[in-house]
């Protein structure tokens, strides 16, 4: 049957409204685990492969928003065949809308506090250039929200991190956000931030997760905190804290422990032995009614890796295993970090080309360390540009098209499929 100029605009019409009733339920949440799956209302077993978005450096906002658009950078992630992103938050910025009377700072105070008058100034123009929706008055958590609501357009999951504490440059053992009691993390502040971002998400449709803190490390600069508290049992301890934190606030939503050693181990935690120096193990009757929301996250840099079988083994042994059927405890675990520089070469290296086969073949979720092309700015550099960054330095190309081409988008592709 011949369709007339009417007919087929009236069958476009009725297939996009198919397609939008369709869409009415994404996320179909809230998400729930069951052993090693993360599942959504439908029963789908949902997998995240995504990016890492920062946001928790020293203007406590999403990168990138002087050289781009919030809509241009979701649909070029979304471009990619990704579906989530890993979005980072300061607890700062928390501690300063308690300190402000629940009002949190204006971009103009952040960009200037950052990166001083003029040159504050002059990005912050840029921004509000790129992201008309914006103006000076705009707060930080307003970005974050602009962001959570163009991710649920393009139906995109957003996964919250509380990347640090004071917010700046992560990670180092020595910068005073390594450990709990350490000098800017403050075990209450904390747990008060992660129930404020929790609660304050319930208004973002896309958002479906939470991670806990990221890379809990050695505090090194603290020789006695070091002592006495770096260790299972104390991470235990504050493990519970948060995740009971962000349950009270927002029952939806998915948990995720990292481990110690910058998030490199969690092996404890998934054979049941002793969080040494205690006796005590992991046990899920310690998350009361909400154990079916928690998933393990590790990161991996193992850039130098010369054997895919010893790093996949690695990955094993550090939490992956809590994946696979002879586990004592049985979770989803996630690779929320792990990259390598953006050359024509890198990627075709053996650190690079294991991680792909191996998420792919476990079917674990993933996000790439990152899709920043540069930072407002890092270590006392402004306008840093990040070589690592899947974006390029303006954000408006990708830094290496043989990797996208080569590698990323058939990962994206066998990690879903």
């Amino acid at each position: 049957m011949k369709l007339s100029f009417t007919g087929v605009l009236t069958a476009l019409a009725s297939l996009d409204l198919v397609k939008r009733v369709a869409a009415a339920g994404w996320p179909n949440g809230p998400l729930v685990t069951s052993g090693r799956y993360v599942l959504d209302t439908t029963g789908t077993n949902i997998t995240y492969a995504g990016t890492n978005w920062p946001g928790a450096a020293d203007v406590m906002i999403p990168e990138g928003l002087q050289y781009q658009s919030i809509q241009t950078i979701v649909s070029k992630i979304k471009s990619l065949g990704m579906n989530a992103i890993r979005l980072t938050f300061a607890i700062q910025m928390i501690d300063e809308i308690y300190a402000n009377g629940g009002k949190d700072v204006t971009l103009q105070r952040a960009f200037v506090q950052a990166l001083g008058q003029a040159n504050g100034t002059r990005v912050l123009n840029q921004v509000l250039a790129k992201n008309p929706g914006f103006s000076a008055s705009t707060t930080r958590v307003e970005v974050f929200d602009a962001v959570a609501a163009e991710c649920f357009k393009q139906q995109i999951y957003v996964h919250l991190d509380n990347h640090i504490s004071k917010g700046m440059w992560c990670c180092g053992t020595g910068d005073g956000n390594s450990w709990w009691g350490d000098t800017y993390f403050s075990s209450a502040n904390w747990t008060r931030g992660l129930a404020y971002m929790a609660e304050h998400a319930k208004s973002w449709p896309a958002f479906t997760s939470i991670g806990l803190r990221n890379e809990p490390r050695e505090p090194t600069s603290n020789a006695q905190l070091s002592r006495s508290t770096y260790n299972w049992q104390t991470w235990y301890t504050y493990m519970k804290q948060g995740a009971a934190a962000v349950h009270a606030a927002n029952p939806d939503t998915l948990i995720f422990l990292s481990g110690m050693n910058y998030d490199t181990t969690l092996t404890p935690v998934v054979r049941g032995t002793a969080l040494t120096p205690g006796s005590g193990k992991f046990s899920l009757d310690d998350f009361p009614g909400y154990a079916n929301k928690l998933v393990l996250e590790l990161h991996n840099y193992e850039n130098s890796a010369s054997n895919c079988n010893s790093l996949q083994s690695n990955l094993r042994n550090n939490g992956f295993e809590a994946m696979s059927a002879s586990a004592v405890n049985k979770f989803p675990v996630m690779l929320t970090e792990f990259g390598f520089q953006m050359d024509a070469s890198e990627w075709k290296k053996v650190y690079a080309t294991c991680l792909a086969s191996f998420v792919a073949k476990e079917k674990a979720g993933w996000f790439i360390w990152v899709v920043a092309g540069s930072y407002y700015i890092r270590s006392g550099i402004q306008d840093y540009d990040e070589g690592w960054g899947l974006f390029n330095r303006d954000w408006s190309a990708w830094r290496s098209p043989s990797y996208i081409n080569g590698a990323l988008l058939t990962m994206v592709k066998d990690t879903l499929k």
